[in-house]
């Protein structure tokens, strides 16, 4: 049993351009933990520059918080030799799967945040919760039963979101877990659908303690209603709409993930329910004053999504084959 405690250990990955966004996360985190014994940065830096990272530390100076320790991010391609495709984001995004150097052995379990993600309550809840014998503790993930298939799971395995992992490290290290997601990446020749996530779903499936909605809220379960997003993405063994709005009414964490017709909050013309939450945090930081990013959508996305506004239902069963079918049988082709 996990002794209860406010010590946390907590993971952010991040290149520059992301810097901002992270920079809200943990200032969100920061915020709504004031009460905690101890909170210990750990940033895995794809190429951060000095001035970010020093608006990152004033942050932390802000909250009476020890500085960030500040790790060079595994460079995946050079650690395998080989070359590996991003199948979304960027491959800097494999740097979070190498764990088990960057720790001492006294440091038992770590919480690792995507920078994406907004901490709106204590986590101290979710840092201890009972990981009942399993390596990781996420949320399920809206994958159809296509996508399993291309990380040789079986169609009612388990597939869940890497944005916000509660992991044993201890077990992360006994069960040479670092080993087993390099050699599914070979096996797979450096091609993995879903990148890292996809990697780590292949390894830790079987694994992976579910958590509540309420520790990884989604955007998919804001800009579509239940029945929409079942429509669209077609789950497996997915969470029932009374999880979902029981969740909703004690969120801890939100997670502003993409899908095709939404924009985050750092981008100018977001939507998000969520919206003015993200803009207070930043406020607070030291980003302040800059300007939202522009996203210069090709025509063919802006065409989508202008169809979307015009006829939701139509575009929305559309899009839905594209998610279900088309794009895992795309990633298994290629």
């Amino acid at each position: 049993m996990w002794e209860n405690n406010s010590r946390y250990n907590i993971v952010y990955a991040a290149d520059d351009g992301f810097t901002e966004v992270m920079g809200v996360s943990i200032l969100s985190l920061f915020e709504n933990n004031q009460s905690a014994e101890d909170i210990r940065l750990t940033i895995l830096d794809s190429g951060i520059t000095k001035i970010n990272k020093d608006k990152i530390e004033t942050i932390c100076k802000k909250y009476r918080r020890p500085l960030p320790i500040w790790v060079v991010a595994t460079d995946i391609e050079e650690h395998l030799e080989m070359s590996v495709k991003a199948d979304r984001g960027s491959i800097a995004q494999y740097a979070r799967i190498f764990l088990t150097d960057i720790f001492s052995p006294s440091v038992k379990r770590v919480l690792y945040l995507d920078c994406d993600t907004l901490i709106v309550k204590s986590i101290n809840e979710l840092w201890n919760l009972d990981l009942e014998g399993n390596t990781i503790a996420a949320l399920k993930d809206a994958f159809s039963k296509y996508y399993r298939k291309n990380v040789d799971l079986a169609p009612d395995d388990v597939m869940f979101n890497s944005g916000v992992m509660l992991i044993d490290l201890e077990k992360w290290r006994n069960n040479k877990i670092e080993a087993k997601l390099a050699d599914f990446i070979r096996q797979k020749k450096g091609k993995v659908q879903q990148g890292d996530q996809g990697v780590l779903n292949a390894v830790l499936s079987k694994d992976t303690l579910i958590i509540s909605p309420k520790y990884n809220f989604a955007t998919v379960f804001t800009d579509l209603s239940y029945d929409e997003m079942i429509l669209y993405r077609k789950p497996v063994g997915f969470y029932s709409k009374q999880e979902i709005d029981k969740a909703q009414q004690d969120i801890h964490i939100i997670h502003f993930t993409s899908h095709f017709f939404s924009l985050r909050p750092w981008q100018e013309g977001c939507t998000n329910k969520y919206l003015d939450t993200w803009l207070n945090y930043r406020k607070l930081s030291p980003w302040k004053d800059g300007k939202l990013a522009t996203v210069n959508n090709s025509f063919k996305k802006q065409q989508l999504i202008n169809a979307y506004q015009r006829n939701p239902k139509l575009v929305l069963f559309l899009a839905s084959i594209f998610q279900i079918y088309l794009r895992p049988l795309k990633n298994r082709i290629k």
